[in-house]
């Protein structure tokens, strides 16, 4: 039952554990329940469901006095694992809707939209993973992200596996291609499983296609037991207008702006949340820390950030509404967005936020203290499309757009960046990734290997998508499983064994992470040698440990004898190359390492005479320490 100090919290929009008090809450003998729901503008409210064969008023809420909202009151026959709605008629204009529950912590499976009485009891056994997550989530620690949709991964004789038969293939996968962390795209309950979870109905409820909710913890449970963290993509920026969900829901825009131009999304079709009613807000906060509380997960990325900033995000001039001081910001939702970073990281201050977010809004990823939106990661998109449209330039033209792969440097360290090569960048007739190189087949999959090691040596953590590990050429489809066939062509498993070496090496060396955000981590020896389309820059520990130099040759000829200054003498190993013949390369390579020459270049005391590979990306590590 709700306390006063539950109302109070509620509506001044800070309560962050609503789940606990709305929604079903089944008594603990397992006969009979309290159901609570937020519809101020009903005339009457009921619990419709199994135990009373969904009939109108069988089991009537009554309002709470005290103006909140809130109707509530105990049902004796509800059961768990029964389906039920909210039967809700609206004071205004008579409407009558059915509701699924927005406190729902279990759903039936799509296409039915009712939601099932639950219970979230489980037996975890990930408290090692628990008590060490902090180093492991931490801005100075390796974090390899790999991106996955849960229903397109893989499929048995054409059915989705479920959460827990998903956890054992994918925790063998990800351990054996090094990443260090998971993040899934929404499994939030939602009704159109085409929209990949970005439609969200169920705010507190994992979808039950894969399963149910002990299966979902079970997947995040054996996923931490093998040592990889897992992150959720989750959206507060728009859901679905389907009827069972939280548009309309008590007869009126509850949730929602009533006024189109703020509360209706033109290009997903979709509604806004109204950051500025504060009873939305704490619906949003008690569902992001509901899932980092109740299911051990190690981060939430934050979806469509810019869209929640902006009031004119993808409207015309005349199509939506100024701030009180007459400019685009949303100031309801940035405020919404600091208040949320803030609780994530008092409550959980060994998990990540992450931003999607698109603009150059500064302060993404600094507190909210000092006037940033709290993130502690943000998604370095600038990064992902100078780099892809550098990359599909045939190598002739490359020296002419040179800036498009040194550019990210200028703005590297003003935020905590991820580098993402996501799901959005290879569906709708974009391509996939090995498909955007230019050139025969030998041209795409060199420059694929050459693209993934400037990747993993550039400063951010790194993100890539399924597939991506292997060079799938079939754009992404979420019918169907990814074409894990083509690993039996050597190319394929070429690209697959690189990316394992690439986590490997950078889980190895903590010059390629330890130092991510500031600027003593790196130092370009070359930013500027367009003329033959080479880059080389120098990665540092915080310490005296070794130093990482990495050199991109972004043209199909080789480059023997090529002079690279670098900080320090005696050998320096060649760790990584991209064209080695294991790799589906050619070979051409430095013997597994240089003396350095004590020959100035590029401002360095000494030097090293390379070789540089056709379209390929070469690592070298120092053996002395200064």
């Amino acid at each position: 039952m709700m306390t006063d100090l539950d109302i109070h919290l509620f509506r001044e929009g800070t309560h962050a554990r609503l789940d606990a008090c709305l929604g079903c809450q089944l008594d603990p003998g397992g006969e009979g329940g309290r159901f609570a729901v937020w519809a101020p503008n009903a005339r009457a409210v009921s619990v419709i469901g199994d135990w009373n064969g969904w009939a109108a008023g069988a089991d009537a809420l009554a309002p709470r006095p005290d103006g909140s909202g809130i109707w509530e009151g105990e049902v004796a026959g509800v059961r768990r694992g029964q389906a039920y709605k909210y039967r809700v008629e609206s004071s205004a204009g008579g409407h009558v809707g059915e509701k699924a529950d927005p406190f729902a912590l279990c759903a039936e499976c799509p296409p039915e939209t009712a939601s099932r009485a639950w219970t979230l009891e489980y037996d975890w056994g990930d408290g090692e993973w628990m008590a060490t997550r902090a180093r492991r989530n931490a801005l100075d620690a390796p974090v390899s992200i790999y991106e996955v949709h849960i229903g397109s991964w893989r499929r048995r004789d054409g059915a989705f596996l479920g959460y827990r038969e998903f956890a054992h293939e994918l925790a063998r996968h990800v351990l054996d291609t090094g990443f260090t962390h998971v993040e899934l795209m929404p499994v939030t309950e939602h009704p159109f499983y085409g929209s990949w979870g970005y439609q969200t109905t169920g705010y507190f409820a994992p979808t039950a296609r894969y399963g149910t909710p002990q299966d979902f913890m079970y997947l995040v449970d054996h996923l931490h037991r093998n040592g990889i963290g897992v992150i959720l993509d989750w959206v507060p920026s728009h859901f679905p207008t389907d009827a069972h969900g939280l548009a309309f829901f008590d007869g009126t825009c509850l949730y929602e702006h009533a006024d189109p131009r703020q509360g209706f999304h033109p290009e997903w079709s979709s509604s806004i949340f109204n950051y500025g009613r504060n009873e939305v807000r704490a619906f949003l906060l008690s569902s992001a820390l509901f899932w980092l509380d109740r299911y051990h997960l190690d981060g939430l990325r934050v979806d469509a950030v810019a869209s929640m900033l902006y009031l004119d995000y993808a409207r015309r001039e005349g199509e939506w509404i100024p701030n009180e001081h007459g400019g685009r910001e949303n100031l309801a939702a940035i405020e919404f967005l600091r208040t949320l970073n803030t609780a994530v990281y008092r409550d959980h201050p060994d998990t990540m936020s992450i931003a999607e977010e698109s603009t150059a809004w500064p302060m993404v990823s600094r507190p909210a203290w000092l006037g940033g939106l709290g993130f502690g990661l943000k998604w370095n998109m600038g990064w992902m499309h100078d780099t892809l449209a550098y990359m599909r330039e045939d190598p002739i033209h490359r020296k002419f757009h040179h800036g498009r792969i040194t550019f990210s440097l200028i703005y590297a360290f003003h935020e905590n960046f991820v580098l993402p090569l996501s799901h959005d960048e290879v569906v709708h007739g974009k391509g996939s990734l090995v498909n955007k190189m230019p050139g025969d087949a030998w041209r795409q999959f060199a420059g694929l290997r050459a693209l993934y090691g400037y990747m993993w040596g550039h400063p951010g953590k790194k993100l890539l998508f399924m597939g991506g590990e292997f060079g799938q050429r079939r754009e992404w489809t979420h019918d169907g499983e990814l074409e894990w066939w083509v690993l039996s062509h050597p190319e394929h498993e070429g690209v697959r064994r690189w990316v394992c070496d690439l986590n490997r090496l950078y889980r190895e060396e903590p010059a390629l992470w330890e130092v991510d955000f500031e600027p003593a981590g790196f130092e370009w020896v070359d930013a500027n040698d367009a003329q033959n389309s080479v880059i080389s820059f120098l990665r540092k520990p915080r310490g005296r440990g070794p130093v990482v130099a990495v050199a991109c040759n972004f043209t199909p000829v080789p480059r023997q004898n090529y002079m690279l200054g670098v900080p320090r003498a005696g050998r320096w190993a060649e760790v990584l190359n991209s064209d080695a013949t294991a790799y589906g390369g050619a070979g051409w390579g430095n013997l597994g390492g240089l003396e350095a020459a004590p020959v100035g270049a590029h401002g360095q005391p000494f030097s090293l005479a390379v070789t540089l590979p056709p379209l390929s990306t070469v690592v070298f590590r120092s053996d002395a320490h200064e």
